[in-house]
């Protein structure tokens, strides 16, 4: 399965989360029934996985951790926020460059149209 191919059914899967629930949640609820409607789907998905992050050869253990990858391709960053930081883009960009990872999906759950809250983000795709 590619990356577009997931990704197509990580939006799916957030336009039926977001159209039954709303905005307004935290962000670990958006997180949690994400990660169920994924699994569900037949995916692997894995979740709060810490990323080590490598310094002078030296592995930190804790460099971020990821919301959730899924089949190892795309990395979901998820926010409910008011608006989207110009940092958070950019943070999702490093964490692909971090993991090798192709493709990342900035979702903001706290917007009226969930179509308004997907940013793609792309490393070398």
């Amino acid at each position: 399965m590619t990356e577009n191919e997931i990704s197509k059914i990580i939006v799916d899967v957030s336009y039926k989360v977001h159209t039954q629930l709303g905005p307004g949640l935290l962000e670990s609820v958006y997180e949690t029934i994400l990660y169920f409607e994924l699994i569900e789907r037949g995916l692997q998905v894995e979740r709060q996985k810490a990323i080590p992050v490598y310094w002078n050869e030296i592995k930190m253990e804790l460099g971020f951790r990821a919301d959730l990858i899924v089949e190892d391709k795309v990395i979901i960053e998820i926010k409910s926020v008011e608006q989207i930081a110009q940092v958070h883009p950019k943070q999702l960009l490093t964490y692909l460059k971090i993991t090798g990872i192709k493709l990342g999906l900035l979702i903001n759950f706290n917007e009226i149209l969930i179509k308004n809250g997907i940013t793609r983000i792309v490393n070398n795709l």
